[in-house]
Formats: C-alpha cells, structure tokens, sequence
C-alpha cells in the first residue's frame, strides 16, 4: 500500500507531520505495509517550479492507492496563467475524485448539535470556474462592468454521487435527502434531480425527501438529529458541510476524504483551510486531517477486502475521541493548550495501545 503525501501551504506541515505519526502507529500495529512518499505542492512547488501543482505529481499520484493532501492557501496564489493553481480542485477533476465524503458528529464531551450524518458532495463540476470548461474558466468578464459564471452539470455526474449517497445509506439509516433550489435554478437543478430520482428506483429501501437550500440551512441548524446521507452538487454541498462541521462541535473535527469507486483512488482532506495566521506556531488542531487519514483506511479496506484497513480506521477514530475526551488534551480551539505535535503523539500513542501514563506524558 503506497500513500502519496502532499503537506501543502499553511498550517499543512505541521498537521501533515501529526497526522503520519498516528499513520504510522497505525501501520505497525495492524500490519498494513504502507510506505510514503512526499511531493511539494502548493506555494513549496510554486517557489521551486514555477506553479502550485505540476502536471508531474497529478500523474505520480495515479499510481498511488491513497493521497493524504494538506491545506491550501488558494486565496493567496497568483493568477492562474501566473502557476497559481487550485491544487485541490486540480486533484478532484484530474483523479475524477468525484464523491468528496464529509461526516458530521456529535461528541458527548463536546458542545454540538446533536446529530450523525454525512454530506456527499460532488466535487468535480457545478458552479466551481476552474472545474466546468474543457478549456479556460467558467467565470469570464465580457465587458468591465459586466461579470458572468457558468455552472455545468452532467448526467455522468449527477448519477453516480445519487448513486454513491444511496449506497451509503443502505449501510446506515436509510435516509437521503438531496438538496437543491429547482424553485429559481429550474433547468440545472431540476436536472439534477431527476437524476437522483432515477437511481432512487434502485434503491427502493431508501427514503428520499427533497429539501431546498436555504430551508436545508435552516432545519440544520434547529434539528439536524433528523438528516442521514445529504446529497447535493458542489456549491450548496461545501456550504452546508460546514455549517453541519461547526454545529457538531468544530470544523476542526470535521473529516473528509475525496474518492471515487470507478479507479479505486482516494485523498484524505481536511475540511478546513490553512489558517497561514497560525502557521509554524505549533498551535493548530491536526484532528481533521487525521480523521480524513482514518476515512481513507476505511474507504481502502472496504473498497478492497482488507479487514486490517478498517480496523485500523476505527481505531485511529476511537483514538481521536479517547484524546479529546480528557479536556487537558486539546488544542487551543477546543479551549485546552496542547500543541500540534503533541497532540498527534497523544492520538499515535493511543493507536498503539501505550499505558495510560506514557500517553499522559507524550
């Protein structure tokens, strides 16, 4: 099992280095094999190359099993014809990691909403310019005072993260509700869902309700104990992700992997961004990059028979709530003083199954 890991800009290195600690207790502990290699992306590649993501490393990570990619500092780069990149929308359309997965949780320890869902968002079209025209950008300015966006959705698309959202859900509650505004986008999202109709008639045990977007914002946050598998196209699915994120505790928390089932690849993401005020102070939270790392062990054993996968994908999650559970183990988000490294000997102690008091001590 070959991992290509990419720390990117930010507080990414420093999350990054946690989270392959906590892989690597993980990969001695169950077993897996897994072997890493490093490549620069992000504002690293741009100062080295000349771009944030070099067509070089999108066809290194082809022949990778998983991807672990850090925060990028998009805002920030320069122009695109400058080498300023998306490196994570780069991944996503280049790799066809179509299903960007993203759970949301209550923790008993945590103040949250309660709820236990996961957002299935399409990640490789829709209203996002760099990842909808076959050649140049979806957003374009035809005169100075005139700027326009154009926003594609596909049947190929539409069907196959309906398709993805109603098998998750056959494992879980057995609830999808897919989100749209067809009220005012009448072609594209009435488009959409049709299509998510359709694949709903092959999965006849599946409930499925149909909820506009700002109505779905809303009823989030009153009661989102009511929400099983959420699906929607790229937009209104990052929108409400974290939105689901932060009302469940922290953003901070909030993992997310980007897969798809047609090659087998996946990337482990965190959800949030790369936070460059804090960068190189040691005082971010690595928990969301290490719970992505846990989904992509999961997704991987699943995906290929390998019950070790899983197993250890469950254990870095149980890991995780075991540290955060005692107040005196979190970071200075969660309102304790534990530092990034620190926090990530903590979790790769508990993955090993070190006694109590080496894990205090880490």
């Amino acid at each position: 099992m070959r991992f290509l890991v990419l720390p990117c800009d930010g507080i990414g290195p420093e999350i990054t280095k946690a989270t392959m600690e906590v892989l690597e207790a993980a990969n001695q502990r169950f077993g897996l094999g897994i072997t890493s290699d490093y490549e620069d992306v992000g504002f690293p590649s741009l100062e080295k190359y000349g771009t944030t993501l070099r067509d070089e490393v999108i066809d290194k990570a082809r022949t990778y099993d998983g991807i672990v990619l850090g925060p990028q500092s998009h805002m920030d780069y320069p122009a695109r014809d400058k080498g300023g990149v998306n490196v994570s929308g780069g991944f996503r359309v280049r790799l066809d990691l179509y299903a960007n997965v993203r759970p949301a949780r209550t923790r008993p320890y945590l103040p949250g909403k309660k709820m236990d869902l996961v957002i299935m968002r399409e990640a490789t079209e829709g209203f996002y310019p760099d990842r909808n025209m076959y050649k140049g950008l979806g957003e374009f300015m035809p005169t100075e005072d005139v700027a326009l966006s154009v926003r594609k959705l596909t049947s190929k698309a539409c069907e196959r993260i309906a398709r993805e959202a109603f098998k998750l859900a056959m494992r879980r509650g057995k609830k999808v509700t897919a989100v749209h505004k067809a009220n005012n986008f009448i072609i594209t999202d009435g488009f959409f869902m049709d299509w998510v109709r359709k694949v709903h008639q092959d999965f006849p045990e599946v409930e499925l309700n149909d909820v506009i977007i700002d109505a779905m914002a809303a009823h989030l946050v009153r009661d989102p104990s009511r929400y099983d598998v959420i699906v929607s196209t790229n937009f209104y699915s990052d929108i409400l992700s974290d939105l689901a994120s932060e009302l469940s505790g922290s953003l901070g928390l909030a993992g997310s992997i980007n897969a798809s089932a047609e090659t087998g690849l996946v990337c482990a993401q965190a959800q949030h961004g790369s936070a460059p005020d804090i960068e190189n102070q040691n005082i971010a939270n690595p928990s969301s990059l290490i719970l992505s790392v846990a989904m992509m062990l999961t997704w991987l054993g699943e995906q290929r028979g390998l019950p070790a996968m899983v197993e250890a994908g469950s254990a870095i999650e149980h890991a995780v709530d075991a540290v955060l559970e005692n107040p005196a183990n979190r970071t200075r988000d969660l309102g304790g003083q534990v530092n990034t490294d620190a926090f990530g000997a903590l979790v790769a102690a508990e993955v090993a199954g070190a006694p109590a008091d080496l894990r205090v001590s880490a």
